[in-house]
């Protein structure tokens, strides 16, 4: 039984609303508040970042999830979680894919990045608020700091993007549906600058190609946490 069977699609417009305001959330947090946060208070760039981008980008992108999620009628017995957002069980196969997919991103992301870090030198890859110096010592509590947050950023998207916004966008657009979510995810990284933004074209095609093809918003979160994670730590220690 389609327990989604009521669920209404998601036409271009709407969509464009909610990629196009998360970007522009994205772009006052990275542009507006994180240097007048530096300079009002003296924490490093990348707490800033923890700070403006948790509270004032990923939060808000649950509150919206919450808000699109209440006006919704779901059919009797439709779990929110499991049948609406489809946080399902994962199965072998979901995980082979989550994990094959997180392989191929990663390696496709990691060329990407070593052939602009040739072309364009490091200096020019990541905006000055990822820039961390290597964490060691007693600022290894940097690291800790950044667990919510990066728990939030996931979850945040993952539950809007993929989870509420996904599967009526699949009413709307069928089997292209990723690809016009794919377009949108981009838009809202286009604060990051083109160069970052190159790098992270194959997660934003293969990711929700995947979500789409397995109908498990989990598939998501194993790929973007697994790319976010990993990356940032690398960057921390300073072996990026």
């Amino acid at each position: 039984m389609d327990r989604q069977s009521n669920l209404a699609g998601m036409e271009m417009l709407p969509t464009a609303a909610l990629f196009g305001g998360a970007a522009v959330l994205l772009a006052i947090a990275t542009r507006v508040v994180i240097p007048w946060l530096h300079r009002a208070t003296g924490l490093e760039l990348v707490l800033c970042w923890f700070l403006a981008g948790g509270i004032g980008v990923f939060l808000p992108l649950l509150v919206a999830a919450w808000a699109i999620l209440r006006r919704e009628h779901r059919a009797p017995g439709e779990s929110l979680w499991r049948d609406r957002l489809r946080f399902r069980r994962m199965t072998g196969p979901e995980w082979a894919w989550s994990l094959g997919g997180l392989l191929v991103v990663g390696a496709m992301s990691m060329g990407l990045l070593l052939g602009m870090r040739h072309l364009l030198g490091t200096a020019a890859l990541v905006p000055s608020f990822l820039e961390v110096r290597p964490l060691a010592g007693v600022r290894l509590w940097i690291l800790a700091a950044w667990v919510p947050f990066w728990f939030l950023n996931i979850m945040g998207e993952e539950i809007l993007w993929r989870g509420t916004m996904l599967p009526r966008q699949e009413r709307s657009f069928g089997q292209w549906a990723w690809l016009v979510h794919a377009v949108g995810w981009g838009v809202f990284h286009t604060a990051f600058g083109p160069v970052l933004l190159v790098t992270v074209v194959p997660a934003l095609l293969v990711l929700p190609y995947l979500v789409q093809r397995r109908q498990n918003t989990w598939v998501g979160v194993v790929i973007h946490s697994g790319l976010n994670g990993p990356a940032f730590i690398a960057i921390a220690l300073g072996l990026l």
